[in-house]
């Protein structure tokens, strides 16, 4: 007789943890705790989304016949942590061991090696094999290469996989079609709203109870949409599939006022709670490929971000982590602004992002990276509150996928790990790719002064406190050479309106 753990981002029925699972004896224990809806205050929209997954997906598996015990948040006799759960219910009666699937997440990885010891009988904690690379492989693809670099990690994964693979060559002759996926938008494009549900009485009453006991959490609760089932999760992938991927391609790292889906999947929430498989949304799309509804940049672009990017960064975080956590290459300290939290700038494009986070507890890959990301890495906001706040604003966010991005891409602190360069941009790349500027106080054409663009002095300001860092980086040789060809007049202006700046964020005034 066994307790099986089964972890709010484990909503897998081939869940290691279930499997062999003696349907009449065993307990299938789920748990709404406090240490895990509150180590980081997440947003309000995120754990309405977990718990209603959860509740679901314990019905579920009630349905299907399993033992299942699932304790609710606001249980009088909730003890408030997985541990105290296991403990008290192994109190409760003669269990032989306890078995769960591992963590995503490292800190609570490390807990659960530590209970065999502390609790009176032995804990299994299997492997998590719903992911593409295990990460004894990942180790064995990482040893003794000078550079991790994503695109050739994606290469041995499609020809695992046979993915977008034609006589062992990729179809269409390259691996890759970024270079077709990055499209301004336009006046004029027809965006399919994202797939939406209606909140069963199972939904409803979580949102009640996370009005009741996380009113002080950031983000809107309302309007709540998110797929909660196994059922509703595949339908937003169909309908990504059937009426935004032959599109996606085009404009994924477009920005658009007032249009915070555009055409991204919006899956993120589904496969990472484990509602999808990655391998079932590669093979719909690829399939939509073949069936001629999808063009191959929109078909490989998609694949690459799950096959490619979402194992890359999973297999990163386990090769680097504890010491990865605490990496800060660029010596960032400053505190992470109110803005983040209020989206009170005048910079019209953080102000979107900022507004839409808190709205929907989503934004898309571009709007994290080159706008949100952009600016804490320029103004060198310390790691620690940058990663902590994608953490917990974004539904999608568990710090095995977040941290890599935050840490090597948005920030660059593990010193080139995951990129090769920084993603560092001034405002002529968010007013190719998106309409914000159009409505900013701030004038994107304008290089200094009071009513130029922050991002523009910002950027000559990082690269030039940053040189020691980067002058020796083989992508970087041409934009130092555009800084060293800088007379002084242009290089004080710089300084001037960058100080300027960094004095009114420090004193918490609207930038």
């Amino acid at each position: 007789m066994k307790i099986r753990l089964v972890l709010g981002d484990q909503l897998s029925v081939g869940i290691a943890s279930l499997t062999e699972a003696e349907m009449q004896t065993d307990v299938i224990l789920m748990c709404e705790v406090r240490a895990e809806a509150t180590y980081v205050k997440h947003h309000k929209k995120k754990i309405a989304f977990l718990f209603s997954a959860m509740r679901h997906f314990a019905a579920d598996l009630s349905q299907k016949g399993f033992n299942v015990r699932y304790v609710k948040y606001d249980d009088p006799l909730n003890s408030g942590s997985l541990y105290g759960e296991i403990e008290r219910e192994l109190s409760a009666s003669n269990y032989t061991d306890v078995v769960v699937t591992s963590p995503a997440e490292y800190r609570l990885a490390s807990e659960m090696k530590t209970w065999s010891d502390r609790l009176s009988v032995p804990v299994t904690i299997k492997e998590d094999d719903r992911f593409l690379c295990a990460t004894h492989e990942f180790e064995r693809w990482a040893a003794g290469r000078k550079q991790l670099r994503m695109e050739y990690f994606y290469r041995e994964m499609r020809r695992k996989y046979s993915v977008l693979m034609q006589d062992g060559h990729p179809t269409g002759g390259q691996w890759n079609y970024d270079s077709e996926n990055r499209k301004p938008p336009k006046d004029g494009l027809n965006i399919p709203q994202t797939y939406k549900s209606e909140p069963d009485q199972i939904t409803q009453d979580v949102i009640d109870l996370v009005e009741q006991h996380f009113a002080d959490h950031f983000g809107d609760l309302l309007p709540f949409h998110f797929a909660v089932t196994r059922e509703q999760a595949l339908a937003a992938l169909d309908d990504f599939i059937n009426r935004r991927l032959a599109t996606f391609g085009d404009y994924q790292d477009a920005m658009i006022q007032g249009e915070p889906w555009m055409f991204h999947s919006h899956i993120g929430f589904y496969l990472n709670c484990g509602l999808l498989d990655p391998l079932e949304c590669i093979q719909k799309a690829e399939q939509a490929y073949h069936d001629g509804t999808a063009p191959l940049n929109a078909t490989e672009g998609f694949i690459r971000q799950i096959l490619g990017w979402r194992e890359y960064v999973r297999g990163i975080y386990w090769l680097k982590m504890p010491a990865y956590k605490s990496t800060n290459f660029l010596g960032a300290n400053r505190p992470l602004p109110d803005l983040y939290w209020t989206a009170e700038t005048q910079m019209n494009c953080l102000r979107q992002c900022v507004i839409e986070t808190k709205q929907n507890a989503y934004t898309h890959h571009i709007q994290r990276l080159m706008v949100l990301g952009n600016f804490a890495l320029l103004t060198g906001l310390n790691p620690d509150e940058v990663n902590e706040w994608y953490l917990l604003v974004y539904a999608d966010a568990y710090e095995w996928v977040e941290l890599p991005n935050v840490t090597g891409m948005v920030l660059f602190s593990d010193g080139g790990v995951v990129a090769s360069k920084p993603y560092a941009s001034s405002g002529a790349y968010i007013n190719r790719m998106s309409n914000y500027c159009k409505s900013c106080r701030y004038k994107v054409a304008k290089k200094n002064g009071p009513d130029a663009c922050p991002f523009n002095y910002l950027y000559w300001d990082f690269l030039k406190r940053n040189q020691d860092k980067f002058r020796g980086n083989p992508r970087m040789g041409l934009i130092y050479k555009n800084l060293d060809r800088m007379d002084a007049e242009k290089t004080d202006a710089i300084a001037s309106d960058s100080q300027q700046f960094f004095k009114a964020l420090d004193n918490n005034e609207k930038v």
